[in-house]
């Protein structure tokens, strides 16, 4: 139950960031607009912490592995 909660909170994160995009094209002025952002940056932020939290290690372990975009070759001397 408790590891369901942490990819609930991990979803809703990454359904924060995606709004974030989506604010601009309601009717709000742009300093509406500035605060809304800055909420949903925090929140996600906030709740992608929380959900690593509860996740645990080897979650972490897992996700940073997946992200790791580029990662230099080394040779047999550990020279990049």
């Amino acid at each position: 139950m408790v590891k369901t909660i942490g990819y609930i909170i991990l979803v809703l994160s990454c359904t924060l960031f995606c709004l974030i995009p989506v604010v601009q094209w309601f009717d709000f002025t742009k300093s509406q607009i500035a605060g809304m952002t800055a909420g949903l940056i925090i929140a996600g932020e906030i709740l992608f912490y929380l959900s690593i939290l509860i996740l645990g290690k080897a979650f972490y372990a897992k996700l940073k592995e997946k992200f790791k975009f580029w990662k230099g070759k080394k040779n047999e001397n550990n020279v990049v």
